[in-house]
């Protein structure tokens, strides 16, 4: 599991190791795992016969490790500059240490635009060392400038921690931020590197241990599921496993005007583990036309049989039976998700007082819609957002997006999902992960697990499936998944 911490937090492990540490051992660590990615990537590129490195270097010990990680790459024959955005507050040991090195040095506040965009523009790469994971609130307009030259640059970029600008506790992105197409960071992931919008500032993140493993709280801030971690939660069969055993699951969506979203939500449950699907609603020949094993009945809820979990609402549009579906849903004592269109008005005390457990499925607008809020705050604060849709509603919430992130009723980590890809905002998508998270809580997973591996799988089958992809062939792409899941644990 990626585990991710506050700057706090991190900070205090830092202190506690400092003590127990010879001076200067922690900034040399990492200053070590900095220069040894930068070579690598040099290496890499290896278009030009003599390397050049620019550091942008702030205050403080993000600008040091910048630094002291500029003398190294110097060491190594690299030429490297430092561009000091306040010379007076530069790590002065980090400085020494270039200068004694052979690397040179230059005041941004007395070099013209075009002395920075000629040196920008030579550069094989350009270290981020601007702010470290204290900052708050965007760049200040000198360091928001030099950004800007960087970008027209068209130089890859290595942030030192995290981008410059970006708020490593929530992932917000308030001003001006480096956009970095590496980030190395120290210790342990941040909140920030793994939730958009910073996320997509980070580019690609690699983690440099520095010791602080066995310093820190056993409970992180934030987490993500590796593969291996998804694939030992994948409900399996035993040879004494029938179709009701290994779970039902009641899915009651679509409409006489959207008939397609009941045969997608039917076709994720159905990829989800379970022995079987009970189709609820007016699609029924849809259903069976697509999937002829759903079982299937054009009543509500209450006349469909025994479930193990309810998934409810995508399509269900102008149904003149809308309310009577939600409310026998709402009534039944089993696990139930609610998506789309069963969020609209949804009731909170209704969904509070629940005795088996929630999950709600909304994407930026429905969240917006549910707290109150305009979508541009609940997408530029989705860490802040899904927590306070679990509290209020005393469920597990699934915000849907670029990351997706989940959220538990009883608080503790916060679940994000990165496999996803832009290809998946496609018309439908939402109706199969909708099915596929019912499908594994039918299955007996709990809510939080169910989530993560639902928004997993969906994630991993939007990268599977042929381009561009369509909801159809999402679906069509889940048992490939599953395989290489399973696949991959048995050979590991």
């Amino acid at each position: 599991m990626r585990t991710a911490y506050r700057a706090e937090t991190v900070r205090d492990a830092e202190h506690a190791l400092l003590a127990r540490l010879p001076e200067g051992t922690l900034m040399d660590r990492a200053a070590a795992g900095l220069a040894a990615v930068c070579a690598g990537l040099l290496r890499a590129g290896g278009r030009r016969a003599a390397h050049r490195v620019v550091l942008l270097v702030g205050s403080g010990d993000n600008g040091g490790d910048a630094l002291y990680a500029g003398a190294r790459l110097t060491r190594r024959g690299v030429g490297v500059t430092a561009l000091l955005l306040t010379p007076d507050r530069a790590h002065r040991g980090g400085l020494a240490a270039l200068r004694a090195a052979g690397g040179r040095s230059l005041e941004v506040a007395d070099a013209a635009d075009a002395e920075l965009t000629a040196l920008l523009g030579r550069a094989s790469l350009v270290v981020d060392g601007i702010v470290g994971i204290g900052g708050r609130g965007g760049l200040r307009p000198a360091a928001a400038e030099l950004a800007r030259l960087v970008a027209g640059s068209g130089a890859p970029v290595v942030a030192v921690d995290l981008p410059s600008g970006v708020n490593a506790d929530t992932g917000e992105v308030t001003g001006p931020a480096v956009r970095a197409t590496t980030t190395v960071t120290f210790g342990t992931h941040k909140p920030g590197l793994l939730i958009d919008p910073a996320r997509d500032h980070a580019g690609e993140v690699l983690l440099v241990d520095i010791g602080l493993g066995p310093l820190l709280p056993a409970e992180p801030e934030v987490a993500a599921l590796t593969a291996a971690e998804v694939a030992a939660l994948l409900p399996r069969p035993t040879g004494e496993s029938d179709k009701y055993r290994r779970g039902v699951l009641g899915v009651a969506a679509g409409s006489a005007r959207y008939p397609g979203a009941a045969v997608l939500t039917v076709g994720g449950a159905l990829h989800g583990g379970v022995g079987a699907v009970r189709y609820a609603g007016p699609a029924c020949d849809a259903v069976i036309a697509r999937y002829p094993e759903a079982l299937v009945t054009s009543g509500t809820p209450a006349e469909a049989g025994r479930v193990q979990a309810w998934a409810v609402g995508p399509g269900l549009g102008d149904r003149p039976d809308a309310a009577r579906v939600l409310d026998e849903a709402l009534a039944a004592d089993v696990p139930l998700l609610l998506d789309a269109d069963a969020l609209h008005g949804l009731d909170e005390a209704r969904v509070r007082a629940r005795s088996a457990p929630t999950l709600l499925t909304p994407h930026a607008g429905e969240a917006a819609a549910l707290l109150g809020r305009d979508r541009a705050r609940v997408e530029s604060q989705r860490l802040a957002s899904v927590r306070e849709l679990a509290e209020r509603f005393g469920a597990t919430a699934l915000l849907k997006g670029s990351t997706t992130v989940i959220a538990g009723p009883a608080g503790g980590p916060v679940l994000v999902n990165d496999t996803g890809t832009p290809w998946l905002a496609t018309a439908g998508s939402g109706d199969v992960l909708s099915g596929l998270a019912g499908g594994l809580l039918a299955a007996g997973l709990p809510a939080r697990e169910a989530a993560a591996v639902a928004a997993h799988l969906h994630g991993r089958a939007g990268r599977r499936a042929p381009l561009p992809p369509t909801a159809s062939t999402l679906t069509e792409s889940l048992p490939t998944v599953w395989r290489e899941l399973l696949d991959d644990r048995r050979d590991g």
